[in-house]
């Protein structure tokens, strides 16, 4: 091992001590990107994921070489985590609780690349915001997932519900309904995905699928709306992805949503930039929650379904 591998830095974050080992260590080898970037970013990046990983429990994936090697999951805390790495246990394991800068940057050194949430915190049974995955079959059909998007929008825009969008940091979309605290449940949450998949569907059949098997989908773009559901997770706000090209789950506005938009736009070298000229496009997403006519919605739904 050279010089470069072997050096440590002790780093005082918050009024803790983050170890950053092996600061030169190549991560992403196609953009040249090495482990002290990936902390830069992490820290000017903070600011805005911090408030998505508040009180959730945390899964990883840890990419103990860089993208391009072995790779695996992460729930249970490890026995060695620092003092200030908070926990929650759920269904006997101890999961990360990330509530602060040291520990994002300690899990950082950790080299956990995707940091995946759950719906809901930690106090809670309900889910703090509805999230809808459309996953195109390849990079290549990510107009599917735009036109997908631009839909829900328009339908969630006639509800006067507020919505967010962000891609996934792969090939695909997901479009944010947050929700009033402690009001929808899982099961009636379940009740608008499925109505706005369905929608989706009997509008463009060609275009849209709910069938779970890749194989069956052929050339359409996936509108999951199984995956919003207690005990799965999401890609968070502005995580990087495990993928070549460094790709972050990126936010966008509203008005960038369209057919020019590529999912290979917004890798982790352009994000602090981007925020830096545009702001963050989820800014007012916590602060929309208790204004969204959700109720209304979900009384309706449960009418029809009767």
């Amino acid at each position: 091992m050279g010089k470069a591998a072997k050096k440590q830095l002790d780093l005082h974050v918050n009024g803790e001590i983050v170890t950053l080992t092996s600061p030169d260590k190549p991560l992403w080898p196609k953009h040249t990107i090495v482990k002290a970037e990936y902390m830069n970013y992490l820290t000017q990046a903070a600011p805005y994921m911090l408030p998505f990983l508040n009180n959730r429990a945390l899964t990883v994936i840890r990419y103990p070489h860089g993208v391009g090697d072995e790779r695996f999951y992460q729930k249970n805390c490890p026995d060695y985590a620092p003092h200030y790495v908070e926990t929650v246990q759920e269904d006997d394991i101890e999961y990360i609780v990330c509530n602060n800068l040291p520990t994002l940057l300690w899990l950082c050194n950790q080299l956990a690349f995707e940091f995946h949430i759950p719906f809901r915190t930690t106090d809670s049974s309900y889910p703090s915001e509805i999230v809808m995955d459309l996953d195109p079959p390849s990079p290549s059909e990510f107009q599917l997932s735009v036109e997908a998007s631009l839909m829900i929008k328009e339908i969630c825009d006639s509800l006067h519900l507020k919505t967010f969008i962000k891609t996934s940091g792969n090939k695909g979309m997901q479009i944010y309904i947050p929700l009033p605290d402690n009001e929808v449940t899982f099961e009636e949450s379940r009740l608008f995905t499925e109505f706005l998949a369905h929608y989706l569907i009997e509008r463009e059949p060609d275009w849209f699928t709910i069938e779970r098997l890749k194989k069956n989908r052929g050339n359409k773009c996936y509108i999951d709306y199984i995956q919003h559901a207690e005990g799965k997770t999401i890609i968070a706000p502005y995580s990087v992805r495990g993928n070549e090209d460094a790709l972050v789950a990126t936010p966008l506005y509203w008005h960038e949503v369209k057919q020019s938009l590529k999912p290979d736009f917004f890798p982790l070298t352009i994000i602090e930039k981007r925020i830096k000229d545009s702001g963050d496009p989820f800014q007012n997403f916590f602060s929309t929650k208790n204004l969204q006519p959700i109720r209304p919605v979900i009384k309706a739904l449960k009418e029809k379904s009767l």
